[in-house]
């Protein structure tokens, strides 16, 4: 998993990169032509990377939707609690454009609360949100603008492309950053060990001594 999305990142913005020299060289030939072989150096560049970015997107989804899948049925299940949302309902609510930006932060979220750990992953969760949406609009916005024609609609297009792809690679960084709060802790094992103790030992207890939870380390 971590490899999958390390390489997705990587992609992601070696995709960026070369849509910024496509534009700058595009910015070049509006005052000095060209050579036929950059110029279709820089096209086919573009053309493979956009293909080797969609690809990995569309497999990096597929996996982190599985591992979700999985994540769910064990925590749920250890819970002795049923998974309250159809397999096949995830993956519409975690594939279809548009319908994913609501659903798929709703399938994390109740995760991170059955296994007692939204509190700590409140932030890197609406993060990866945020980012993902303005990422979504920036795409849609160079889809959008993709069939232009003239030197200044094309050099725009090829500016928020590469501006959309670095997006992207940020909201896989983010979506990393959420699994890793996942995988700190264990499906069976709790946030928090509670042990019982007795008056007596409390009593006992140096009054000056910090009290910390079993299986805890001590504050700082």
């Amino acid at each position: 998993m971590r490899a999958t999305l390390l390489t997705s990142i990587v992609v992601l913005a070696i995709a960026a990169l070369v849509y910024l020299v496509r534009y700058v060289l595009l910015v070049i030939n509006r005052s000095t032509l060209l050579n036929p072989v950059v110029a279709a150096a820089a096209l086919w560049l573009g053309v493979l990377a956009s293909l080797a970015a969609v690809a990995t997107v569309v497999f990096c989804a597929v996996v982190l939707i599985r591992w979700l899948i999985v994540r769910r049925a064990a925590a749920f299940g250890y819970r002795r609690r049923p998974e309250p949302r159809p397999e096949r309902a995830m993956w519409a609510g975690c594939l279809v454009p548009l319908v994913n930006l609501l659903w798929a932060p709703v399938y994390v979220i109740e995760l991170a609360k059955v296994e007692d750990i939204h509190a700590r992953l409140r932030r890197p969760i609406l993060v990866w949100w945020a980012v993902w949406v303005v990422s979504t609009a920036v795409s849609m916005w160079a889809i959008a603008t993709s069939r232009a024609h003239d030197a200044q609609g094309i050099a725009n297009n090829t500016l928020t492309t590469a501006f959309a792809y670095l997006l992207a690679a940020l909201t896989v960084a983010a979506i990393a950053k959420v699994f890793e709060g996942f995988e700190r802790k264990p499906v069976e094992r709790p946030t928090h060990r509670w042990v019982v103790v007795d008056d007596d030992q409390a009593r006992a207890a140096p009054s000056g001594a910090a009290v910390e939870l079993a299986g805890q380390e001590p504050a700082a």
